[in-house]
């Protein structure tokens, strides 16, 4: 059986020089690729909200749309954690809401662990699911869930009193037990602080290099979400451009009779016989889709 990253691995890489590096992820292929190619862990974030929704932000997601998308990564990964975002309200209400939230993220959508967003006002919340065997990940900073009462996506803690809140979120959440902290849209020299002082890896995303891990939406790195260009992101391929190319290839090939060639038409064992209106042969006619076939 594959060995999956556990919370255990995840703690002991705190001040590793090996870096932690986590991806989102939204469906089952993604998860196979980016697992296999060495992610540590797969984010399934509620930012599939505009990813693959295309909402302008993340509170129309759904804990039902966590789960599924959570399960889906889960089948693709390899050996990377899965975590899975508990979604906008789904963990406000009540400390019994964010159980029942949570155990349905592990149990329904197999996640390895879940994320929340928010610092101090959520401790008790994040107390409760630790004590119940509930691994979390912290996320404070710029919180995509809060959007709207932050005017928008904005770099927070740029100030001496946003960076003391900050701080105290971090501190609060690590002593509600917290197994990794997601620090995102800082200063990168308050990133820098909260991780020499908390024990416990930070993943940064917008937060400088001195974090013990980063974080990026795959779409984004991989270029495929043409036009976004955050100062913070960096795209290692172009692959949205590689994809147009690619689509435009197709439409041209099939609008000039080129494909699908014979290489790619199947042919009947036997040759067939029209009776009347009908098509016949000798044997029965059972098409195989998929594999490599004559």
């Amino acid at each position: 059986m594959t060995k999956h990253l556990s919370v255990a691995d995840i703690r002991q890489r705190k001040d590793s020089p090996d870096k932690l590096v986590m991806s989102t992820a939204y469906d089952a292929t993604f998860a196979s690729l980016l697992s296999g190619a060495g992610v540590d862990l797969l984010l399934v974030g509620d930012s599939l909200g505009m990813v693959i929704q295309g909402h302008d932000t993340t509170v129309p997601v759904t804990l039902e749309d966590m789960i599924y998308h959570t399960r889906a990564v889960r089948r693709g990964s390899t050996t990377a954690h899965v975590v899975g975002d508990l979604p906008f309200m789904s963990y406000r209400v009540s400390k019994e809401q964010a159980l029942i939230s949570a155990t349905r993220m592990l149990q329904e959508g197999c996640a390895h662990s879940v994320k929340l967003e928010g610092g101090v006002d959520v401790a008790d919340t994040v107390s409760a699911l630790t004590s119940a065997g509930i691994p979390v990940m912290g996320h404070i900073g710029l919180t995509p869930q809060h959007v709207h009462a932050m005017g928008g996506f904005k770099v927070q803690g740029k100030d001496q009193e946003g960076a003391r809140r900050i701080l105290e979120d971090a501190r609060a959440l690590c002593a509600a037990g917290i197994y990794s902290l997601v620090l995102e849209g800082i200063p990168a020299d308050l990133a820098e602080t909260i991780t020499a002082e908390v024990d416990v890896p930070t993943i940064g995303i917008g937060a400088g290099p001195k974090c013990d891990g980063q974080v990026l939406v795959c779409y984004d790195f991989l270029g495929i979400n043409m036009g976004f260009k955050p100062k913070f992101l960096k795209t290692f391929a172009d692959l949205g451009q590689e994809i147009q190319n690619a689509t435009q290839q197709y439409i041209s090939e099939v609008r000039d009779g080129t494909f699908p060639g014979p290489e790619h038409s199947f042919k009947s064992s036997k040759r067939l016989r029209v009776v009347g209106d009908e098509q016949t042969s000798s044997q029965d006619d059972n098409l195989i889709l998929y594999g490599n076939i004559d």
